[in-house]
């Protein structure tokens, strides 16, 4: 971006309105709209975030709906898609505040907002708008914006250039260089060593007194499974030890004061979550914010939401017999909680495609094989844990030459993805018994091929530091509030 463009939109700063008009009057493609999304990206990544695992978390999960929000739009013939409300914590990366916010201790604000926009435009202009984030460097977008798509030569490829900002944007804005933030921010990363230096005794003081919370989440829990006939209790979130234990006695005494209303929760698995209902999994989700009238009504609605899971079923049957014996999936770690009604919704739309094709596929060519089907995803793709990735709108032809050019890999990296978990569940109980841990986990987005050579360098390194403690291996270091030390699986010797 040239110098005589910037000063151009610093000129047009108190024409914000008149802009904003001018390039509503054209579409974003997928590119721009990242490129446009670039001030906002770099104010919420969860890399900048690393001391701060719950807004992490939080950014990291809003990120995934807001990219398939983006990527419905981007669709061929997509419709309007549904409301989506999301919450991002926010950095101040500006090296001067021009105007007075709330921020948190920590140094940045939260912000909740509600995308109900019908263009890939609008949309960008909402997030950047709602996130006090300036919408000045999209006027550059004014100029490709002229030449409609119907202007390119029959045959021709769309000639597209992605927004690379100068060094001498930074200095004429103020803005910080995000690139140099994040390479620093590497550069001063300390060695593992060093880390557990200053950090043990800190962790050693929060475990010892977490343990009263982990002895009574643990007492409430069983007690609960029993109680209540329940197969599991799990969290969406990595809660502390005193919200969940907080969450499981208010479930406590909803069940002495509204027996009956529990009795349908019978072997079921509980997830507290964001939201009430059922998921794709059939947990049964209990929203942390709703009051107890909220999950009484939930309870009640159990026989429908069970009678609903079973033609999900039904449906991945049907449509396993369409496609060779491949089995329908759904990975919950891999993405956002999926309502029951949304994934009933996909299965069907997707099983109403297949019918009239009838594909040439021989019944069980693809026994033993594991797709799962995404509403929010554009092109099929195999997954490196061996299964396929499939877009609910994709063409059913191209869906089935697609299956057999890829099926014997997606065997290998079937077979490969057991060796894996294998070895990867090995290598964690020789860590926590050689290095005396109280215990070692991960988090889900610390992949198998990560997990493992980390722990291998852990057992090589054989720090005393970490004995007694809870480790977790994550992509930061960081020491939470019940004592866990996290450590990022790259950790430096």
């Amino acid at each position: 971006m040239s110098m005589t463009s910037m000063l151009r939109c610093a000129i047009r700063v108190d024409n914000k309105y008149a802009a904003t008009h001018i390039i509503q009057k054209r579409g974003l493609s997928g590119a721009e709209a990242i490129n446009a999304l670039r001030p906002f990206y770099f104010a919420v990544h969860p890399d900048f975030f690393g001391q701060h695992p719950k807004e992490r978390e939080v950014n990291e999960n809003s990120l995934k709906r807001l990219n398939g929000y983006l990527e419905n739009l981007t669709k061929p013939g997509a419709r309007s898609v549904k409301p989506t409300k999301l919450t991002f914590y926010v950095r101040d990366t500006r090296a001067k505040a021009d105007i007075e916010q709330e921020l948190l201790p920590s140094g940045f604000r939260s912000v909740s907002f509600t995308l109900q926009t019908k263009d890939v435009l609008s949309t960008v202009l909402n997030v950047l708008q709602s996130c006090s984030l300036s919408v000045e460097h999209m006027q550059g977008l004014k100029a490709s914006g002229q030449h409609s798509p119907s202007a390119v030569p029959s045959g021709a490829t769309p000639f597209y250039r992605p927004i690379k900002w100068d060094k001498s944007y930074y200095t004429f804005t103020g803005f910080r260089d995000p690139e140099e933030e994040l390479q620093h921010a590497k550069k001063v990363e300390p060695s593992l060593s060093l880390w557990l230096r200053n950090n043990e005794a800190e962790a050693s003081r929060k475990q010892k007194a977490s343990q009263p919370r982990r002895d009574e989440l643990h007492r409430l829990k069983t007690e609960l499974c029993q109680n209540l006939g329940l197969t599991d209790i799990r969290w969406q979130r990595s809660w502390g030890m005193a919200h969940r234990c907080c969450q499981l006695q208010s479930l406590s005494r909803l069940a002495l004061q509204s027996p009956e209303a529990l009795r349908q929760l019978r072997g079921h698995t509980i997830l507290y979550s964001d939201q009430s209902g059922m998921n794709a999994s059939g947990y049964v989700m209990l929203g942390t914010m709703d009051v107890h009238h909220h999950w009484t009504k939930l309870f009640e609605r159990l026989p429908s939401y069970r009678s609903l899971f079973q033609q999900t079923e039904w449906l991945k049957e049907r449509i396993s017999l369409l496609l060779g014996g491949v089995q329908v999936i759904h990975v919950e770690h891999l993405g956002p909680v999926l309502p029951l009604e949304d994934h009933y919704s996909t299965l069907s739309h997707f099983h109403k495609r297949l019918l009239p094709q009838r594909l040439a596929l021989h019944p069980r060519s693809l026994q033993g094989l594991t797709m799962t089907l995404e509403s929010g995803r554009s092109s099929i793709g195999l997954h490196e844990m061996g299964h396929f990735m499939i877009p609910a709108i994709c063409d059913p032809v191209q869906l089935r030459n697609f299956f057999q050019a890829q099926a014997n890999e997606a065997r290998q990296r079937h077979r490969r993805r057991d060796q894996l978990e294998a070895e990867e569940e090995d290598v964690v109980d020789t860590c926590v018994k050689d290095l005396s841990l109280a215990g070692l986990s991960k988090e889900p987005s610390v992949s198998s091929r990560q997990m493992i050579p980390c722990c291998r360098r852990l057992l090589e390194d054989r720090s005393p530091l970490m004995q007694g403690l809870q480790l977790r291996i994550s992509h930061f270091y960081s020491v939470m509030q019940d004592g866990d030390l996290c450590i990022p699986w790259d950790w430096k010797g």
